[in-house]
């Protein structure tokens, strides 16, 4: 038995527009945490803690993630032919998740204040969601440069 006609396989460009929902969502996924720990807090201090994360989202977006997109993009943009559903990321990528999701846990349930913690993940959640509308912007060129 074959168990490569079971595996799940989609085009290049359904890779990066996975990528690119995965780099967003999870963005989106971080700042409405830090969002929800503000919205505690008087406007003044909101407006203080969400400004910081946003000082942090540029540099780690730029000199960060918008270069492990890039690096990705060229990868899967390289392809030519289909391949597995799960290979919009690197194995070696997926353990960085894992460990990320393991400190992002550690963080969320230790006795860092929540106002603190807003800024760190604003910074990174608007820094991941910034670089997942690279993927998106692909995506797009790959569709329309497909139609033409």
């Amino acid at each position: 038995m074959d168990i490569k006609k079971f595996t799940p396989v989609v085009d290049k460009k359904v890779l990066v527009l996975l990528a690119g929902i995965m780099w967003c969502g999870v963005g989106i996924m971080l700042i409405s945490f830090a969002v929800s720990w503000l919205s505690f807090y008087s406007g003044r201090e909101e407006v203080l803690f969400f400004s910081a994360g946003f000082l942090v989202a540029m540099p780690v977006h730029h000199f960060g993630f918008l270069r492990i997109a890039d690096k990705n993009l060229n990868r899967l943009l390289a392809l030519t032919e289909k391949r597995c559903v799960f290979a919009f990321m690197t194995w070696k990528s997926y353990l960085i998740v894992l460990v990320m999701m393991s400190m992002g846990i550690a963080l969320r349930h230790s006795a860092i204040p929540k106002r603190y913690l807003s800024v760190l993940y604003n910074g990174i959640g608007l820094a991941l969601f910034l670089s997942g509308i690279r993927y998106l912007r692909f995506f797009y060129k790959l569709l329309t440069t497909e139609e033409s």
